[in-house]
């Protein structure tokens, strides 16, 4: 028997791993490796959902019309230049079905989001890594690795797993840099937790222009994330385009009410921002007096480097799992000496930081 054959390239492309939420052995554990929220999900949305429960016969509104004038009213912004999508990782595989192909060049930065080589290596493209300058996003770098067969360039920012960002003169630096042409997407998806004077989520680039793009996010501080839902702010001729590849049906009717919902709950997103302040910046400091370097973070996890390298992140990855904490190990991004936790409840923050002081210092 001959088996199917899948496009070229398939086969090269190294599947995305999410961060492991069990240890065996271990019947307690506590998952720090997603960038979830230790909030929960907000309680407006939560009603929301259950409130569906009666109505899973039906199909979806295919037009998240409910959903796409709740953010238009939220962010103000015109409803008919949002497209919703089943998480942001879809809407990156939106993108690259829409925009590039055989090839094709998509530029990303070093320590970007794992789906963007991904998604692009899917389309038959070849996915640029443009090098970072103290775990951030390097501007020149970026427009340096354009070439005429670029078709779109990704940046996160604030970046996932550096917790750093670029400032919006520098993103605006970027977009004017960039050739006619060039798609810029910008990936916010932890823009809520951002309490900087100087960043910018990008929203005001979209409006007068048919290059630039925004993705948001209901997975992290509206704490939605196995409803999958994501979302993208763009100009006309994007929305059209991206209407045109997208699934009938891709987003579900309970993730539509429950993240018109959640927009709604502003007070669990303060008390949800407040506390990741509080955490991240006592966290951060804990660690330092360890002697661990921690990136200076603006999301809602931190990226530890540990003094004695690759060697001494397995030693400490196995006395956090032993005491059932999860973190994420870096690894695939080429930093094997790194750790990133993601920012729990102050018992689980406790606990990192006890079962770390016990390693460093044992």
């Amino acid at each position: 028997m001959t088996a199917p054959k899948p496009q070229p390239g398939i086969l090269d492309i190294a599947p995305y791993k999410g961060g492991e939420a069990a240890v065996p052995g271990v019947t307690k554990v506590h998952k720090l490796s997603s960038n979830e929220t230790p909030m929960g999900p907000s309680p407006k949305g939560m009603a929301a959902f259950q409130k569906l429960a009666g109505e899973l016969h039906r199909y979806p509104d295919g037009a998240v019309d409910i959903l796409r004038n709740a953010l238009a009213k939220h962010y103000g912004i015109p409803a008919e230049n949002i497209v919703c999508s089943n998480g942001s990782d879809e809407m990156i595989s939106l993108i690259c079905a829409a925009y590039v192909g055989v090839g094709d060049e998509v530029v990303y930065s070093q320590y970007g989001f794992m789906m963007y080589p991904i998604a692009t290596q899917a389309r038959g493209a070849t996915p640029v890594m443009a090098k970072e300058k103290n775990f951030t996003s390097d501007v020149d770098a970026l427009l340096a690795a354009v070439t005429p067969k670029t078709r779109v360039v990704f940046l996160t920012n604030p970046n996932n797993p550096t917790g750093t960002y670029i400032s919006g003169s520098e993103l605006k630096r970027l977009r004017d840099g960039l050739p006619a042409g060039v798609l810029l997407v910008i990936d916010a998806a932890y823009a809520e937790y951002v309490t900087r004077n100087d960043y910018s989520n990008g929203m005001e680039m979209v409006a007068g222009r048919d290059d630039t793009m925004v993705l948001r996010t209901f997975s992290k501080i509206y704490g939605l994330a196995a409803l999958r839902l994501g979302w993208a702010y763009a100009p006309a001729n994007i929305v059209a385009v991206l209407n045109r590849v997208r699934g009938p049906f891709n987003v579900n009717a309970a993730a539509q009410a429950a993240g018109a919902a959640a927009l709604e709950d502003t007070a669990w997103l303060q008390k949800s921002r407040d506390h990741n302040d509080a955490e991240l910046a006592r966290v951060g400091a804990a660690l330092k007096d360890l002697g661990i370097e921690v990136v200076p973070s603006v999301a809602n996890f931190l990226l530890m480097r540990f003094p004695g390298g690759a060697e001494q992140v397995k030693g400490a990855d196995a006395a956090l799992r032993q005491a059932g904490l999860i973190l994420r190990g870096m690894g695939g991004y080429g930093l094997t000496d790194c750790l990133r936790l993601s920012i729990g409840t102050v018992e689980e923050d406790d606990m990192v930081i006890a079962a770390l002081t016990k390693f460093m210092k044992g």
